[in-house]
């Protein structure tokens, strides 16, 4: 069984012991959907900005609703069980709807963070993570790293995955 995958209910009381241990808990989501190198470096940054690194991931209908009907790619499971395998990620969290505000409200990370292609002001949940003395940043993207552009070179070159 992996220990990092929590359900949300779980999560907040680890977090809530965490925190009387004065730890410094961050806290980013996304779908995740095709792991690349944009994701191991955003994330070992993240971590970086405090002790734990928690990561909410997106259902796989939630996904669906914002990607659209190709995606995602791998499913819910397999996403978090990925992410959990990294030794910079302590925990993984799912969240079915389309943000993960109620997600940061139950956890009330330290710090949340997003890539850089998320002006501060724009990040769901970080007016709960303000109001609770908390930080909100983003860290730089890397160039031409993601995983629709990874979606459409494969469907440029004709590599689709499908037989």
């Amino acid at each position: 069984m992996n220990t990092k995958i929590k359900t949300l209910k779980t999560l907040a009381r680890v977090v809530k012991s965490l925190k009387k241990k004065r730890k410094k808990i961050v806290f980013t989501n996304g779908c995740f959907d095709i792991i690349h190198v944009g994701h191991t470096r955003y994330l070992k940054s993240a971590r970086k900005l405090g002790d734990l690194l928690i990561v909410g991931v997106n259902s796989d209908a939630s996904v669906k609703r914002l990607k659209g009907p190709g995606r995602p790619v791998n499913t819910e499971s397999d996403r978090m069980e990925v992410l959990s395998e990294f030794p910079f990620v302590d925990f993984v969290v799912l969240f079915k709807e389309d943000t993960p505000y109620q997600t940061i409200k139950a956890v009330l990370p330290d710090v949340l963070v997003k890539g850089g292609d998320w002006s501060v002001k724009n990040i769901v949940g970080g007016d709960i993570v303000k109001a609770n003395g908390g930080k909100v940043l983003n860290v730089p993207l890397i160039k031409n790293k993601s995983t629709t552009n990874i979606i459409k070179r494969a469907g440029k070159s004709g590599k689709t995955g499908k037989k």
